[in-house]
């Protein structure tokens, strides 16, 4: 499990590639600082993760460029989640989610469906009902 989580960790700091990336790209050192997008408030499940994560690429030097959590919390997770639509192509943007991914639309009616952003990995697994 160990092995599994650290190589999901690099995937994910290496790829940085939620929002569509090249595969030839996708292999490359970010050239700038890493926004980590976390579409909910300070101190929840996504939140901790984020900034566990970053932890561990800062602590084990997976990559230069430093990584930056940002909350985007408003209308249940849709800030964070426009902000990345808006983002497409944009390398040095990821962002971190849980079921809200698949509620905020739902709930809020904003124009984002999570088909809108590429997955690079799965951490963890969230069980719910939609």
């Amino acid at each position: 499990m160990k092995m599994k989580l650290k190589g999901a960790l690099i995937s994910t700091a290496l790829a940085l590639g939620a929002t569509g990336v090249s595969p030839a790209f996708a292999a490359c050192e970010p050239t700038k600082p890493v926004e980590f997008i976390i579409p909910a408030g300070p101190g929840g499940g996504a939140d901790q993760m984020a900034r566990m994560i970053q932890g561990i690429i800062t602590k084990n030097n997976l990559m230069k460029q430093a990584v930056i959590p940002v909350n985007k919390g408003a209308g249940a997770g849709a800030e964070g989640f426009l902000a990345m639509k808006e983002a497409k192509g944009d390398p040095n943007k990821i962002v971190i989610t849980l079921s809200n991914l698949f509620t905020t639309p739902l709930a809020t009616g904003v124009p984002f469906n999570w088909k809108d952003i590429t997955p690079v990995a799965m951490l963890a697994l969230d069980q719910f009902v939609l």
